[in-house]
Protein backbone atom coordinates (compact mmCIF):
# COMPACT_ATOMS: atom_id res chain seq x y z
CA UNK A 1 0.00 0.00 0.00
CA UNK A 2 2.79 2.13 -1.00
CA UNK A 3 0.35 4.47 -3.29
CA UNK A 4 -2.57 6.78 -1.61
CA UNK A 5 -3.95 7.45 -4.77
CA UNK A 6 -4.35 3.73 -6.17
CA UNK A 7 -5.10 2.07 -2.62
CA UNK A 8 -8.43 0.57 -2.80
CA UNK A 9 -9.42 -0.14 1.07
CA UNK A 10 -12.60 -2.81 0.77
CA UNK A 11 -15.17 -3.99 2.90
CA UNK A 12 -13.57 -7.13 3.75
CA UNK A 13 -10.57 -4.89 4.96
CA UNK A 14 -13.09 -2.94 6.87
CA UNK A 15 -15.16 -5.94 8.30
CA UNK A 16 -11.80 -7.22 9.79
CA UNK A 17 -10.75 -3.84 10.83
CA UNK A 18 -14.22 -3.71 12.81
CA UNK A 19 -14.16 -7.47 13.96
CA UNK A 20 -10.33 -6.71 15.52
CA UNK A 21 -11.78 -3.58 17.12
CA UNK A 22 -14.71 -5.37 18.63
CA UNK A 23 -12.52 -8.30 19.97
CA UNK A 24 -9.98 -5.66 21.88
CA UNK A 25 -13.50 -3.95 23.55
CA UNK A 26 -14.61 -7.34 24.92
CA UNK A 27 -11.12 -7.46 26.05
CA UNK A 28 -11.16 -4.40 27.66
CA UNK A 29 -14.41 -4.39 30.03
CA UNK A 30 -13.12 -5.24 33.34
CA UNK A 31 -10.68 -2.83 32.69
CA UNK A 32 -12.61 -0.26 31.33
CA UNK A 33 -15.38 -0.46 34.53
CA UNK A 34 -12.53 0.07 36.90
CA UNK A 35 -11.61 3.43 35.41
CA UNK A 36 -14.76 4.74 34.64
CA UNK A 37 -15.57 3.56 38.09
CA UNK A 38 -12.90 6.03 39.42
CA UNK A 39 -14.53 9.14 37.38
CA UNK A 40 -17.96 8.12 36.16
CA UNK A 41 -20.61 5.60 36.96
CA UNK A 42 -18.54 2.30 36.43
CA UNK A 43 -20.21 0.86 33.11
CA UNK A 44 -18.06 2.22 30.43
CA UNK A 45 -17.00 -1.38 30.21
CA UNK A 46 -20.42 -3.34 30.36
CA UNK A 47 -21.22 -0.82 27.47
CA UNK A 48 -18.20 -1.66 25.44
CA UNK A 49 -19.23 -5.08 25.39
CA UNK A 50 -22.86 -5.19 24.90
CA UNK A 51 -21.83 -2.87 21.70
CA UNK A 52 -19.01 -4.69 20.83
CA UNK A 53 -21.25 -7.96 20.58
CA UNK A 54 -24.24 -6.13 19.12
CA UNK A 55 -20.94 -5.18 16.07
CA UNK A 56 -20.18 -8.91 15.57
CA UNK A 57 -23.21 -10.06 15.49
CA UNK A 58 -24.45 -7.23 12.64
CA UNK A 59 -21.14 -8.10 10.64
CA UNK A 60 -22.01 -12.04 10.82
CA UNK A 61 -25.32 -11.06 9.29
CA UNK A 62 -24.73 -8.02 6.96
CA UNK A 63 -21.94 -8.68 4.71
CA UNK A 64 -20.34 -5.34 3.38
CA UNK A 65 -22.31 -5.23 0.23
CA UNK A 66 -21.71 -2.54 -2.24
CA UNK A 67 -22.80 0.39 0.01
CA UNK A 68 -20.26 0.56 2.77
CA UNK A 69 -21.47 3.75 4.10
CA UNK A 70 -25.55 2.65 4.31
CA UNK A 71 -23.43 -0.48 5.98
CA UNK A 72 -21.06 1.54 8.68
CA UNK A 73 -24.62 3.20 9.61
CA UNK A 74 -25.96 0.33 10.04
CA UNK A 75 -23.37 -1.17 12.33
CA UNK A 76 -23.54 2.11 14.25
CA UNK A 77 -27.16 1.87 14.71
CA UNK A 78 -26.43 -1.81 15.83
CA UNK A 79 -24.15 -1.09 18.76
CA UNK A 80 -26.84 1.87 19.59
CA UNK A 81 -29.28 -0.68 19.70
CA UNK A 82 -27.47 -2.38 21.57
CA UNK A 83 -26.12 -0.59 24.50
CA UNK A 84 -28.68 2.87 24.48
CA UNK A 85 -26.46 5.34 26.41
CA UNK A 86 -24.28 7.83 25.94
CA UNK A 87 -21.78 6.37 24.54
CA UNK A 88 -24.24 4.16 22.34
CA UNK A 89 -25.36 7.38 20.84
CA UNK A 90 -21.74 8.63 20.18
CA UNK A 91 -20.95 5.45 18.25
CA UNK A 92 -23.73 5.49 16.33
CA UNK A 93 -23.62 9.15 15.61
CA UNK A 94 -19.96 8.62 15.00
CA UNK A 95 -20.38 6.06 12.55
CA UNK A 96 -23.61 7.06 10.77
CA UNK A 97 -21.37 10.36 10.13
CA UNK A 98 -18.37 8.20 8.49
CA UNK A 99 -20.74 6.73 6.44
CA UNK A 100 -22.65 9.44 4.78
CA UNK A 101 -19.11 10.77 3.62
CA UNK A 102 -19.23 7.44 1.23
CA UNK A 103 -22.22 6.66 0.56
CA UNK A 104 -22.69 4.23 -2.59
CA UNK A 105 -18.72 3.50 -2.04
CA UNK A 106 -17.57 0.11 -2.52
CA UNK A 107 -14.38 0.80 -1.73
CA UNK A 108 -12.63 3.49 -0.06
CA UNK A 109 -9.26 5.49 -0.74
CA UNK A 110 -7.01 6.75 1.83
CA UNK A 111 -8.26 10.56 1.31
CA UNK A 112 -12.16 9.06 2.10
CA UNK A 113 -10.70 7.38 5.26
CA UNK A 114 -9.37 10.40 6.24
CA UNK A 115 -12.65 12.41 5.43
CA UNK A 116 -14.40 9.58 7.19
CA UNK A 117 -12.84 10.32 10.22
CA UNK A 118 -12.93 14.09 10.67
CA UNK A 119 -16.72 13.71 9.96
CA UNK A 120 -16.74 11.03 13.12
CA UNK A 121 -15.01 13.67 14.99
CA UNK A 122 -17.29 16.15 14.47
CA UNK A 123 -20.20 14.09 15.07
CA UNK A 124 -19.24 13.12 18.13
CA UNK A 125 -18.52 17.13 19.18
CA UNK A 126 -22.08 18.07 18.35
CA UNK A 127 -23.55 15.41 19.25
CA UNK A 128 -21.46 14.82 22.50
CA UNK A 129 -21.95 18.73 23.12
CA UNK A 130 -17.70 18.67 23.76
CA UNK A 131 -14.50 20.03 22.41
CA UNK A 132 -11.26 18.78 22.85
CA UNK A 133 -9.79 19.59 26.24
CA UNK A 134 -13.53 18.37 27.72
CA UNK A 135 -11.49 15.01 29.08
CA UNK A 136 -13.72 12.68 26.61
CA UNK A 137 -13.16 10.34 23.78
CA UNK A 138 -12.85 13.55 22.15
CA UNK A 139 -8.97 13.72 23.40
CA UNK A 140 -8.03 11.31 21.53
CA UNK A 141 -10.51 11.31 18.16
CA UNK A 142 -9.62 14.78 17.43
CA UNK A 143 -5.91 14.99 17.35
CA UNK A 144 -6.19 11.55 15.59
CA UNK A 145 -8.31 13.05 12.96
CA UNK A 146 -6.50 16.15 12.42
CA UNK A 147 -2.65 13.97 11.64
CA UNK A 148 -5.19 11.34 9.91
CA UNK A 149 -6.00 14.25 7.40
CA UNK A 150 -3.04 16.14 7.17
CA UNK A 151 -0.47 12.64 6.08
CA UNK A 152 -3.38 12.27 3.36
CA UNK A 153 -3.11 15.55 2.04
CA UNK A 154 0.55 15.12 2.13
CA UNK A 155 0.55 12.01 0.05
CA UNK A 156 1.26 9.79 2.93
CA UNK A 157 0.75 5.54 2.06
CA UNK A 158 -2.21 3.92 4.24
CA UNK A 159 0.01 2.61 6.92
CA UNK A 160 1.71 6.21 7.50
CA UNK A 161 -1.38 7.90 7.81
CA UNK A 162 -2.63 5.40 9.92
CA UNK A 163 0.64 4.73 12.22
CA UNK A 164 0.38 9.25 12.40
CA UNK A 165 -3.42 9.03 13.63
CA UNK A 166 -2.38 6.47 16.22
CA UNK A 167 0.52 8.48 17.64
CA UNK A 168 -1.59 11.64 17.63
CA UNK A 169 -4.62 9.69 19.64
CA UNK A 170 -2.23 8.40 22.00
CA UNK A 171 -0.66 11.65 23.06
CA UNK A 172 -4.50 12.73 23.47
CA UNK A 173 -5.32 10.08 25.60
CA UNK A 174 -2.02 10.56 27.58
CA UNK A 175 -2.28 14.45 27.49
CA UNK A 176 -6.48 14.03 29.05
CA UNK A 177 -4.68 12.28 32.21
CA UNK A 178 -4.14 15.60 34.20
CA UNK A 179 -7.35 17.27 32.58
CA UNK A 180 -10.23 17.60 35.25
CA UNK A 181 -13.74 15.92 33.09
CA UNK A 182 -16.28 18.63 32.16
CA UNK A 183 -18.76 16.40 31.41
CA UNK A 184 -21.36 14.38 32.73
CA UNK A 185 -20.92 12.66 36.00
CA UNK A 186 -17.06 12.98 35.66
CA UNK A 187 -17.95 17.08 36.30
CA UNK A 188 -19.51 16.30 39.26
CA UNK A 189 -16.88 14.44 40.43
CA UNK A 190 -14.54 17.65 39.56
CA UNK A 191 -11.18 17.23 40.77
CA UNK A 192 -11.04 13.71 41.85
CA UNK A 193 -10.82 12.70 37.56
CA UNK A 194 -7.57 14.85 37.21
CA UNK A 195 -5.13 12.54 37.08
CA UNK A 196 -7.11 9.66 35.75
CA UNK A 197 -7.34 8.37 32.42
CA UNK A 198 -10.84 8.82 30.39
CA UNK A 199 -12.05 5.89 29.61
CA UNK A 200 -13.46 6.97 26.29
CA UNK A 201 -9.68 7.76 24.89
CA UNK A 202 -8.54 4.90 25.92
CA UNK A 203 -11.03 2.50 24.18
CA UNK A 204 -10.48 4.90 21.27
CA UNK A 205 -6.87 4.14 21.18
CA UNK A 206 -7.16 0.94 22.32
CA UNK A 207 -9.42 -0.31 19.47
CA UNK A 208 -7.18 2.26 17.04
CA UNK A 209 -4.52 -0.26 17.90
CA UNK A 210 -6.39 -3.48 17.12
CA UNK A 211 -7.16 -1.96 13.72
CA UNK A 212 -4.24 -1.80 13.09
CA UNK A 213 -2.61 -4.65 14.96
CA UNK A 214 -0.51 -2.62 17.43
CA UNK A 215 1.07 -3.64 20.61
CA UNK A 216 -0.99 -1.76 23.43
CA UNK A 217 0.71 1.22 24.72
CA UNK A 218 0.85 1.35 28.16
CA UNK A 219 -0.35 4.39 29.68
CA UNK A 220 -3.65 4.26 30.44
CA UNK A 221 -4.67 1.21 28.45
CA UNK A 222 -2.70 -1.51 30.09
CA UNK A 223 -5.18 -4.52 30.47
CA UNK A 224 -6.27 -5.15 34.33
Amino acid sequence: MSDPVSTHITGADIDAALRRAAGRLLELRDHLNALDAEVGDGDSGLTAEKGANAMLAYLDATPPGEDLGKWLAGAGMAYNRAAPSTMGALMATAFMRAGKTVMGQSTLSVQQLAGMLTAADQGLQERGKVKPGDKTIVDAVHPAAEAFMAAAQAGQPLDACAQTALDAARAGRDAAIALRGQVGRSNWVGERTEGRADPGTVLFVSALEAVMQATPSETGSTLG
